[in-house]
């Protein structure tokens, strides 16, 4: 069976072909992706109408290119998926309406992917890829979450931030840092270079007793010291803030999934998302989860950002679990979930309806 996922959340256009046989691990065949970041510099975001547009004119001509990598047509495709939510409205209807239109022209099943679900599952397309029941570490722009996986569909929220996302803390004070954007890559690079210690940062709810997390704090102390070094910081100094303010959102991010671990009993820890990529998180969860025998599974580096190689391979692993039924009578309406919790994915939200204008 051949799936086709078109992945269109954010600023990122991703579409790949995966193939799945029996219960046998899915295989990735074919991707393309193109990322938006160099359209969304100039304005330090992600601008939501440009990136709707800009999928537009990017996601025929990339399922061209993944259909040309997996040596294959769209007519062999067996099903087409597309992430339905949570994401960015109109950037969400753009994959929506084209993999509808698809699937309608063939003849075929549509799946509407939850894009958590997708992030992840993601490692399942790894060289080393994870057994059910773990513990997963979702860490993004937009979410940071520890769920307790038992299988396919099957998640338990455990924990989630009460305000900002892991992300959005790097991404905040890398601009108080006068860095580019995206700003977690341009704030863990230059923490690199200088040392954790040199300014005692928060750790919000790090003794919480619970597994929630919350960053708010820290975007507001990094912003504090950063306004007493004066109007020119030396290079060091700044090096210095973005390695203590790096290692302070990493540390609560390890205690937290610790935590989980013990009181879930799970020896597996999956950790996906975009901040999944970053190396001090890798490098201290790993040191972390071995002193106490714990596998750590992580997504490859190319597949840490979104991309349509995850809602393939959701798609193709909601079908090898039964969760699916291609042989059923295609369904062609379709609608996205811009905010769609993953611990409900088996019951999205019901669409808003605005409200009437009073007559009165």
């Amino acid at each position: 069976m051949r799936f086709l996922g078109i992945e269109s959340s954010c600023d990122e256009t991703g579409v790949a072909v995966v193939q799945a046989q029996g219960d046998g691990a899915p295989v990735l065949r074919g991707a393309a992706l193109y990322s938006q970041i160099a359209m969304h510099q100039a304005y330090g975001g992600v601008v939501p109408e440009l990136a709707s547009r800009d999928h537009i004119r990017r996601v025929l001509p990339l399922t061209a290119a993944a259909l040309a990598d997996a040596q294959c047509v769209l007519a062999d495709m067996d099903a087409i998926a597309y992430t339905k939510g949570p994401g960015l409205a109109g950037a969400l209807l753009v994959g929506a309406g084209v993999a509808v239109a698809m699937a309608a022209g063939l003849g075929k099943p549509v799946i509407g992917v939850h894009h958590l679900e997708g992030h992840l599952l993601s490692p399942f397309l790894s060289l080393d890829p994870p057994r059910f029941p773990f513990i997963a570490l979702l860490v993004s722009g937009g979410h940071t979450q520890l769920m307790q996986v038992e299988g396919v569909g099957k998640y338990t929220l455990l924990g989630e931030t009460i305000d900002d996302a892991a992300g959005e803390a790097f991404d905040k004070s890398a601009k108080v840092l006068g860095l580019g954007y995206p700003g977690g890559p341009a704030l863990a690079e230059l923490a690199s270079r200088g040392d954790p210690v040199a300014f005692k940062l928060p750790r919000p709810l790090l003794h919480s007793g619970d597994l929630d997390f919350s960053f708010a704090g820290l975007k507001t102390a990094v912003m504090v010291q950063h306004g007493k070094l004066g109007a020119a910081p030396s290079p060091q100094t700044l090096a210095d803030l973005a390695a203590s303010t790096q290692a302070a959102i990493v540390e609560v991010l390890v205690k937290k999934s610790l935590n989980a671990l013990k009181a879930s009993g799970a020896s597996r820890l999956v950790v996906a998302g975009g901040v999944g990529a970053n190396r001090a998180l890798r490098a201290a969860l790993d040191a972390a989860c071995a002193a106490r025998d714990v596998r750590v599974h992580y997504p490859e580096l190319h597949l840490c950002t979104d991309n349509g190689a995850m809602i393939a391979m959701a798609a193709a692993l909601r079908w090898q679990a039964g969760l699916f039924d291609l042989a059923r009578s295609p369904d062609y309406g379709f609608e996205v979930h811009p905010r769609w919790p993953l611990d409900a994915i088996d019951s999205p939200p019901p669409p808003r309806r605005k409200a009437r204008p009073s007559t009165n």
